[in-house]
């Protein structure tokens, strides 16, 4: 801690006090939007079936769809504060449940693409930064814009034609094998060959992103005046480049990697729907079509408490390395 900066366990409170109104006011938004949107859930749960006005009204009245919109997000809110989600249209079970059941999915996966993008992403743009205008970095340039470039759902579908369908090394869909039952360490190996498509189609966007911002942190730290003097020390070049670079080139690559959470998270939605991943990205997907709004509002804020959290962290790392951003 430098002198008159905050001390870091105050910076951490008063960023967690900020953060109350801010997730209360994150669910009103959903629940106007979402009571707001065209479409009739009752309608769309019953489909074609010609169901009389007294079934529709008593599907109005158990859901609450006859109340008028404040009272349904007054009485929302007070049972969000309890830790009761609501209660799926479709699916018939508590939204905490449906949610929790798939959330681990989601965050292997996303966990597993997210910590491919950061490595691959660092170890390229450091390895350009190094070479400025190589053939090096002129291909990770190259590689940065084409994947940078690729929507997510594109790039599942070519990986799924290529690796699942002509060469048949990987499966195309679902989590596991459904025609064996693997055990242990069969089992671990099993989920790791289902995992390869579907995180490297979600990572592939964000190792080009990482990329880039590690290769220009790097190439501005390199030319310090902290850098001149470790080399006229005659301190080894890797430990130039490793220790007093990347580190002091980390805080925007840090940065970076934990405000892009909330894009890969959306982003798992269409990457588990292209994959058959049972995440909370493909049950997001599932609610829209069944305009399943418990279930909608509960896995929008679970990605807001989620983005908000994340948020903090970077904010939290960001101000133990740099003391100075606590003001």
């Amino acid at each position: 801690m430098t002198r008159g900066s905050l001390p870091l366990w105050r910076y951490i409170l008063g960023r967690l006090l900020q953060a109350v109104p801010l997730l209360l006011g994150i669910v009103v938004v959903n629940f106007l939007l979402i009571a707001l949107a065209p479409g009739d859930p009752v309608t769309v749960l019953l489909g074609e079936y010609p169901a009389p006005p007294e079934y529709v009204a008593r599907l109005r009245d158990r859901f609450g769809l006859d109340r008028p919109a404040h009272i349904r997000l007054g009485r929302y809110i007070a049972n969000v504060v309890q830790g009761n989600l609501g209660f799926s249209f479709a699916y018939q079970v508590p939204v905490t449940r449906l949610v929790l059941e798939r959330l681990g999915n989601t965050l292997l996966l996303m966990g597993t693409a997210m910590t491919l993008a950061a490595l691959a992403g660092v170890l390229l743009g450091v390895a350009a930064a190094r070479r400025p205008h190589s053939r090096l970095d002129a291909g990770a340039t190259a590689l940065s814009l084409v994947g940078y470039s690729i929507p997510e759902f594109w790039l599942g579908q070519l990986l799924v034609l290529l690796f699942a369908v002509a060469l048949a090394w990987l499966p195309a869909q679902g989590i596991r094998s459904t025609r064996e039952e693997y055990t242990g360490l069969a089992a671990a190996l099993d989920l790791g060959r289902h995992l390869i498509l579907p995180a490297a189609a979600l990572a592939f966007r964000y190792i080009a992103l990482i990329a880039r911002i590690t290769r220009a942190a790097m190439l501005e730290v390199m030319h310090q005046d902290f850098i001149l003097a470790a080399r006229a020390r005659g301190v080894d070049e890797r430990r130039v480049l490793w220790r007093h670079g990347l580190r002091n080139a980390a805080i925007p690559v840090a940065t970076v990697i934990g405000y892009n959470y909330a894009f890969i998270l959306a982003g798992s939605a269409l990457v588990e729907t292209v994959f058959g991943w049972p995440g909370v990205g493909r049950l997001l997907f599932d609610g829209i079509l069944q305009r399943d709004t418990p279930v909608l509002l509960g896995v929008l804020l679970l990605v807001s408490v989620t983005v908000v959290l994340v948020n903090l962290a970077t904010d939290v790392l960001y101000a133990y390395l740099d003391p100075r951003v606590r003001y």
